[in-house]
């Protein structure tokens, strides 16, 4: 106890000499004192027009084999009526990782007459999307009575189980400026390590240096705000970050010697889990007929090994869970095939030794994802080659397939593990190479509706969504999990998503959410009130029915980072309308077609026997576009708004007109 408040009184030693005259805190919580001047600020030059700034971070790290912990101290500012929503406190984390727990939540406010109130109130858990498509668990509380001018400040605790240390990274850059923050990290002792920072750091930032007693440390001061803008590279690719890399067989600091390295190791264990060609070729003989072609022969094996049950998209178990299921131990492929389940890397290399044992050409490759952050090779880290696929070749073209990877069709890798790097394992270290980028066809979704226009105005009919390839994979694997009640809430939301009015949506089939290679097909009665509007003695119907995804893409004239699509993409929509009895169409919009080569959009109309019909198409080859090319795209994607905003002018029948 004596050291414990030893280490305190010094902490708060320096963190006086830092900070100039203080006014008094309360004791008992490490809250840091308060300077006068940051009570009565009321803007920050360096930010201006800052609803709210960082005056302080402070992040403690230590990495230890048992129990290791994270400290987190924020201190927030509020300058403006915008900036009171920084009093609805959001720490991230990971509830279904047992791995990572919050604790010793403590949360305060000083109002600007000094006046000082800690939060007592309740602690939620919740999910949020922070970026399109990116949701996130959090632990939300809310600080009452956050006026302008006020601080609010908070801190806790990360903590790690057991051997939960090889992940350690310190987020320099936040969504707010940053006065000042101080970064500290304890390293494992058993371990070798080194640190970089990807993004560079902040201006006038010495890089980290290690203490004597091995802490590595950190401190910057002035760091920008961060700015999150849609459909740009991963976050974790552009902020100011460091990062740790363990080693803990070989620490070597040439690239080159580094992966032939470690690709020797790999490719050890990989042999040495496959095992001998004929340890499989009994199973094989389950799977294939001697009659068949090479491809049936291989997507046979691949349709096989995805039955296997993948314990990779399993809640994680304890050992206790395992002894008491008795779940067996996995050695090598002929254990996997035995047990009837796997990792994903297991049934990976599963998937590699019966396919060597049917006679193919057959290759392990780790490949690093691209959702979180982009690979170096120079960066030394293993880790960052965090999945895995397989190469075969047949019949003299090379096919990638993620056997591992749970609804992924044969020949087609998610998107996060296309157009990446990847090591292709061999004896003597492996070669780099890149996994192919699919191209638009294979990532597809087509609304397919036969609507029935009303007197008064509104659409009503069926709708059909299919989705094919990537399109499929996705939604297949955001939603195994869920219950048929919220993947029909799921689907009916994407379907209204898509229309830019309020609608009624009713799901009325059952989709195979299981099936890899079939499209994800959902069938839905749809009514859309007022969809067509009055205009004196003529009707006029809009013709972009499902276009409100792209009705608000990229809407600024600037733009500050390089746009980033996460793959490309079709879009297909084939609509016919039956138009009320004596209806007649008094004008046809002009056909689009814009043909930007790696992009294109077209529309096209069509009028026969009492119907509309409406084709349209927008199809996305384009992968990562640099900011000076944005204006070029901006002009594109205007364009299709300009297309979808277009209206069929209708001439009502006699009976309509007179109402």
């Amino acid at each position: 106890m004596i050291i414990r408040r030893l280490a305190f009184f010094l902490f708060f030693l320096s963190v006086f000499l830092l900070y100039k005259p203080f006014l008094a805190t309360t004791t008992g919580d490490e809250w840091l004192p308060i300077d006068p001047a940051d009570l009565k600020m009321t803007s920050e030059p360096k930010a201006p027009g800052a609803p709210a700034i960082y005056l302080y971070r402070q992040v403690d790290r230590k990495d230890q084999s048992r129990a290791g912990t994270e400290y987190n101290y924020l201190r927030i500012k509020i300058l403006t009526e915008e900036g009171r929503k920084y009093a609805n406190i959001e720490i991230p984390y990971y509830k279904q990782d047992a791995s990572v727990t919050i604790s010793n939540i403590r949360a305060r406010i000083i109002r600007p007459d000094g006046t000082i109130t800690n939060f007592d109130g309740k602690i939620y858990d919740k999910t949020i999307e922070k970026t399109k498509g990116v949701r996130t668990l959090v632990k939300t509380f809310s600080i009452p009575d956050a006026q302008v001018g006020s601080i609010v400040e908070y801190h806790f605790n990360y903590d790690f189980s057991d051997h939960y240390i090889f992940n350690s990274y310190w987020a320099v850059s936040e969504e707010l400026f940053t006065r000042l923050a101080k970064f500290s990290l304890k390293p494992y002792p058993e371990w070798s390590v080194r640190w970089a920072w990807p993004a560079g750091l902040p201006p006038g930032t010495d890089p980290p240096k290690q203490d004597p007693d091995k802490t590595v440390r950190l401190t910057a001061a002035n760091i920008p705000a961060f700015q999150v803008e849609d459909y740009m590279p991963p976050e974790n690719e552009l902020k100011y970050r460091v990062v740790f890399i363990y080693s803990q067989d070989f620490f070597e600091q040439n690239p080159v010697k580094y992966w032939r390295q470690f690709g020797k190791k790999e490719n050890d264990r990989l042999e040495s889990f496959v095992g001998r060609r004929n340890g499989l070729e009994g199973e094989l003989s389950q799977i294939v007929s001697p009659s068949d072609s090479p491809e049936t022969k291989l997507r046979k094996i691949y349709a096989r090994v995805q039955q296997f049950r993948n314990l990779s998209y399993e809640s994680k178990r304890s050992e206790e869970e395992d002894k008491r299921d008795k779940q067996k131990k996995t050695e090598n492929a002929a254990d996997v095939f035995r047990n009837g389940y796997g990792y994903g890397r297991d049934l990976t290399w599963l998937f590699v030794g019966l396919a060597r044992a049917a006679g193919f050409d057959a290759s392990g490759v780790l490949v690093a994802s691209r959702n979180d952050y982009f690979f170096n090779d120079n960066r030394m880290d293993s880790s960052e080659l965090n999945s895995s696929v397989a190469l075969v070749k047949v019949d003299g073209k090379e096919i990638f397939c993620a056997p591992g990877t749970a609804f992924a069709p044969f020949g087609l890798l998610p998107w996060y593990e296309t157009a990446v790097k990847g090591l292709q394992l061999n004896r003597d270290g492996g070669v780099w190479i890149q996994t192919p980028l699919p191209d638009s066809s294979q990532a597809e979704v087509k609304r397919t509706a036969v609507f029935r226009l009303t007197d008064e105005g509104p659409l009503e009919g069926k709708v059909t969504l299919a989705f094919t390839g990537l399109e499929a994979l996705s939604r297949r694997q955001r939603n195994f999990k869920q219950d048929d009640e919220a993947r029909k809430n799921y689907l009916e939301e994407v379907l209204k998503d898509y229309v830019p009015a309020a609608m009624e949506a009713d799901l009325k089939n059952q989709p195979d959410w299981t099936n890899s290679e079939t499209p994800l097909m959902a069938e839905f009665d749809v009514k859309i009130p007022g969809w067509a509007s009055s205009a004196g003695r003529r009707a006029l119907l809009a013709v972009g029915i499902f276009s409100a995804t792209e009705r608000h893409m990229f809407q600024h004239a600037n733009r500050i980072n390089a746009i980033y699509f996460s793959f490309p993409f079709r879009k297909i929509d084939d609509v016919t309308i039956e138009l009320p009895l004596d209806w007649k169409v008094d004008s046809l919009p002009k056909d689009q077609d814009q043909d930007a080569k790696a992009a294109e959009y077209t529309l096209k109309f069509e009028q026969k026997s009492g119907t509309v019909h409406i084709s349209r198409v927008l199809r996305s080859d384009l992968l990562m576009i640099p900011k000076d090319s944005y204006p070029a795209l901006r002009n594109f994607y205007q364009a299709v708004k300009s297309g979808d905003e277009m209206q069929i002018v209708l001439q009502p029948g006699a009976s309509a007109a007179s109402k």
